[in-house]
């Protein structure tokens, strides 16, 4: 996945929207305000994803490339790195879930607009 494939799938995502809270190189995305999935915009070498933490165990123990979230909270993101050995549609799966997982934890009125009940 490169990075404008990366870009346009997660702005597909109902109320999405890309922002730069770190800095110009921090490129994040957040569902009613709060993040799901980030990278560095200059070098595409990773992206970070909420999980579930028991997921978020499992994946790293499965997968190499799968590691702690850098820089966020160990338990509740993980860091997905780049190197080609995690398929695109695994990749798509995992952005999914992120998305997925903050989404539930919104309110109800906040979910409603997303058209998730």
């Amino acid at each position: 996945m490169d990075i404008e494939s990366f870009r346009k799938y997660c702005l597909l995502k109902k109320g999405v929207t890309e922002e730069f809270p770190f800095g110009e190189g921090t490129l994040v995305y957040k569902v009613a305000g709060k993040m799901f999935a980030l990278t560095d915009l200059d070098h595409f070498e990773s992206i970070n994803l909420k999980v579930d933490p028991e997921q978020g165990l499992l994946l790293r123990e499965s997968y190499p490339a799968v590691q702690p979230g850098f820089h966020m909270n160990k338990k509740h993101w993980i860091t997905v790195i780049l190197d080609g050995s995690v398929s695109d549609k695994l990749l798509i799966q995992w952005i999914d879930q992120s998305y997925k997982l903050v989404v539930s934890g919104l309110p109800k009125r906040v979910k409603h607009t997303l058209g998730d009940q």
